[in-house]
This record gives structure tokens, C-alpha cells and sequence, in this order.
């Protein structure tokens, strides 16, 4: 399974001296760029492919507060993609330094192509990268319906 590991800085707590929400939103969103980089696709390689990832929604779930001065782990896994690989899920869960999961996001995203500014599908060569990364036990292949269980992607942002 693919696992980040941070170090809570004091600039990423709240008034209430606990791991701020945005901080969790940061941290998977380094954890997921630290992935694509790691495969050989950072932001140089996304731009000559002409792609950048999007977030489409981020569910959050709380289990335990994080504090300063201890780390957290953060893992990513694929819970699902779609066929062309428009779409996709993915399960960030966060461990305290004694494994404890103390956070868990589900997370549904998509690519753009960044000249027509629409959703685009992936190139088989990182089709493949993101099917070989760690599964979630639930992994299946996202449907249409799946796409809109929060609400319909507009059609003019949507290639063909």
C-alpha cells in the first residue's frame, strides 16, 4: 500500500490546537501528487501529457484528534476507476504513530485535459500505473451512475 508520512506543524492546527481539516485536505493531496511522482508523472510529465488531476468531492471522517509534534501516516488506495479511466475513487486512510486510524476520506476525482479545459480519459501507459496501485477490498469498476450519486458532471465539461 502506497503511505506518505507528515509531520504536524504548528501551522497546521486550528483554534482548537488539533490537525485543521484543510491540513488532512493538504495532506492527501501531497500524498496523491507524491504517488504520481514516484511512478514518473509529476507536474512536468502531467503537462506534456496535457492532463491535471481534479477533485470532484472529498467525504471526511474523523475518528481521533491529531496533534503537534507527531506524525501522521497517510495511505491511498483505489477503490474504483472508471473504464477509460475519466473517473476515479480513492480511500485515504490516517494512522497516529501508533497505527491507530484516526482519519478516513473517500475521495472521487477525475482528469482535464488543460487546453480544452473538459474531462478527458487517461493514457493506457498511466491507465496501468493507477490499476497496479493497492485496492480497496470494495474495488470495482465505476458506472455512469456512480459518477453522479452526488450530482451530474455538466455536459460541456465532459469530452467524448
Amino acid at each position: 500500500m502506497y503511505t506518505k508520512e507528515f509531520e504536524i506543524r504548528w501551522s497546521d492546527v486550528d483554534a482548537n490546537r488539533h490537525l485543521r481539516n484543510s491540513a488532512y485536505i493538504d495532506f492527501m493531496s501531497h500524498t496523491r501528487m507524491s504517488f504520481f511522482m514516484d511512478i514518473g508523472y509529476g507536474q512536468r510529465e502531467l503537462a506534456q501529457l496535457n492532463l491535471g488531476p481534479v477533485a470532484l468531492h472529498e467525504h471526511m471522517y474523523y475518528f481521533k484528534e491529531v496533534f503537534p509534534g507527531t506524525p501522521v501516516k497517510v495511505s491511498l488506495q483505489l477503490k474504483s476507476i472508471s473504464e477509460d479511466g475519466m473517473f476515479f475513487e480513492f480511500i485515504h486512510n490516517f494512522y497516529d504513530a501508533k497505527g491507530r486510524n484516526v482519519a478516513r476520506c473517500e475521495m472521487m476525482g477525475a482528469w482535464i485535459d488543460l487546453t480544452t479545459r473538459k474531462l478527458t480519459g487517461l493514457p493506457k501507459e498511466l491507465f496501468g500505473y493507477l490499476e497496479g496501485l493497492d485496492k480497496t477490498d470494495d474495488f470495482r469498476i465505476m458506472t455512469k451512475e456512480d459518477t453522479r450519486r452526488f450530482g451530474q458532471v455538466p455536459k460541456d465539461l465532459v469530452t467524448v
